[in-house]
């Protein structure tokens, strides 16, 4: 996991590839409430190994959360946390406040500054 910079959001959670990680706001603290349909429009970031922090991010903030099919999804400050299927590359936000219940992550764990976010918002997708 690295630290990314979100064109409005300012300092922002993502992947080695630079694609954004989101926040569901539905989840509970360690449980993941997405999946079935809701995991397709936001594929959670599972991993077999423990979770690498990069750069900027805080590695005592990371973890992982087991999920219904017995995968290893990781958190950061106790969240899990996801990516966006309608993101098409790298340092995309689409995802950011859809339905209001999804925002990027910051790099304390919670959702990132929305101050002039114009975040993409896909009909069906809010879950």
């Amino acid at each position: 996991m690295n630290v990314g910079e979100g064109e409005t959001l300012g300092p922002i959670l993502v992947d080695a590839s630079g694609r954004t990680l989101y926040l569901f706001t539905n989840d509970e603290p360690s449980v993941s409430n997405c999946s079935g349909g809701c995991a397709r429009s936001w594929p959670p970031l599972v991993t077999v190994d423990d979770p690498a922090a990069g750069d900027g991010v805080d590695g005592g903030l990371l973890g992982t959360v087991t999920r219904e099919d017995g995968s290893a999804q990781v958190t950061y400050n106790g969240r899990p946390v996801y990516y966006y299927a309608n993101d098409e590359k790298p340092g995309d936000t689409n995802g950011h406040d859809v339905g209001g219940v999804w925002f990027a992550v910051s790099i304390s764990g919670e959702s990132a500054d929305q101050a002039g976010a114009a975040g993409g918002q896909a009909a069906g997708d809010d879950y």
